[in-house]
């Protein structure tokens, strides 16, 4: 029935009633988050909090302050390690139910870095690790932020609810229903109740307002939550910082490794093979030089053509490595050379006031160079453009074709590559390629290199 009347599913996952989608939907959110799974899991999280907040201040405290207070004999940095250990593994629980309840996705914090094995090591590196300490100061915070959104969240939620059923207790408690401690019973309860309706009906409304507005404060108290977990038990940005840069410089030094290997082999296999013919050549002109003059003469004009097809091989070599117009002139020149090569015609705009970084520009260059080389090769396309320009302090480029489109990033390809070198320098690429084309691919590259090495 689900597949007949659409893709309507019910609120335990399975399927809806013709169009109950469609109703739930118009019910404006405000109406629907007292009774959201999100809701009811947030409010747990804020319940479970106080014990476990409890729990961790109390292991915290007492292991430290005994490691603090045995620091005069040899158990005091054992207690300290074991301490700090141990509120890191409480932080990995305090991870996984912030994942199951508030949906947030928190990152390991940096491992623990030990120059060499053993117990001594292991309490060294303990104590040494920022994240050791993070998750200290997070055991001693949360217990009183805890104890105040418990408070805050059990006395709104009771009253909203309680409040908003204070009609139900002259019929499901009809002894407290009366005035003045008289107990009422049967007909004289529906009497007070219909002599009081203003009275229940403001209450009930105040009740409604407050069971509305419950939800929003439970939010608003986990957001604090998402904070100390994501900023005290995730790992810190200095770190992530440091690992980023271990990643970006593996693929710079791979990426360089891989155009010296292309550079030998288009040296051994190119150039030096000519030079090498061309060497035996003029030795075998040379020797029939005094008996075979005319012989002679057709080797060295052959030699004089493979003189220039080595030096073209060479020039091409050179510009390979670091175009000369692109250092002598700038971008607008050196791309206009690059489209001046490709086999569609391309339209290039460059509209820079003053040049990037060095470094920047030369990877602009080739971004450039090698999409212009996938138009010519793979996207069957009849024309191309290149638009060149800076962002505030992000050089854009953006490189068009009306080809067969296809292209995915995600399939290993020359764009991945790509998308690897961008990302050494803090440069995004990123490809719009539906099948049929047209083909948009942009890069962003920092104006000024800060992190180019």
């Amino acid at each position: 029935m689900a597949t007949e009347y659409g893709q309507g599913y019910g609120l335990d996952g399975g399927p809806a009633f013709p169009g109950s989608t469609e109703r739930r939907h118009r019910l404006p959110a405000a109406l629907r988050a007292p009774v959201e799974g999100r809701t009811w899991r947030e409010l747990g999280h804020v319940l479970l909090s106080l014990p476990i907040s409890i729990l961790l201040f109390t292991y915290a405290v007492t292991m430290v302050s005994l490691g603090a207070g045995l620091l005069v004999t040899f158990l005091g940095i054992p207690v300290l390690a074991a301490a700090l250990a141990g509120c890191r593994g409480f932080g990995a629980l305090e991870r996984m139910r912030a994942r199951a309840l508030l949906d947030l996705e928190v990152a390991e914090p940096e491992p623990l870095r030990m120059r060499k094995p053993g117990v001594m090591a292991w309490m060294g590196a303990v104590l040494k690790s920022g994240a050791s300490w993070r998750a200290l100061l997070y055991a001693v915070l949360h217990l009183p932020w805890a104890v105040f959104s418990f408070a805050v969240t059990v006395n709104v939620w009771a009253l909203g609810w309680g409040l908003l059923t204070y009609p139900l207790w002259f019929w499901v408690f009809p002894m407290y229903a009366g005035q003045d401690g008289v107990q009422l019973y049967g007909d004289e309860t529906h009497r007070v109740y219909l002599d009081n309706p203003f009275e229940i009906t403001v209450t009930a409304l105040v009740g409604l307002l407050f069971t509305i507005a419950t939800p929003w404060i439970v939010r608003a108290l986990t957001m604090v939550d998402r904070l100390m977990v994501h900023g005290l038990l995730g790992p810190s940005r200095l770190a992530s910082r440091v690992v980023e840069l271990e990643s970006d410089r593996g693929v710079v030094v791979d990426t360089a490794a891989a155009d010296l290997r292309r550079i030998e082999r288009d040296l051994h296999d190119g150039a030096q093979a000519r030079l090498v013919a061309l060497a035996m050549d003029l030795g075998l002109a040379k020797e029939k030089l005094q008996e075979d003059p005319e012989t002679a003469v057709r080797m060295v004009d052959e030699a004089h053509g493979e003189v220039k097809t080595a030096l073209q091989e060479l020039r091409d070599l050179a510009r390979g490595i670091h175009p000369a117009v692109l250092t002598d002139r700038g971008l607008d020149a050196a791309l206009s050379a690059v489209a001046s090569r490709c086999t569609v015609p391309v339209r290039v705009e460059v509209d820079l006031a003053e040049r990037p970084a060095p470094a920047i520009e030369g990877i602009a260059y080739f971004t450039v160079s090698e999409l212009l080389q996938n138009v010519s090769k793979h996207a069957r396309a009849t024309w191309a453009g290149v638009e060149v320009w800076r962002t505030e302090n992000r050089l854009m480029l953006q490189v068009v074709d009306n080809g067969v489109g296809g292209a995915d990033i995600s399939q290993g390809s020359g764009l991945a590559g790509l998308a690897e070198r961008l990302d050494a320098v803090d440069g995004i690429l990123v490809v719009d390629s539906p099948t049929g084309g047209p083909t948009r691919v942009t890069a962003e590259l920092p104006w000024r290199g800060e992190h180019v090495r």
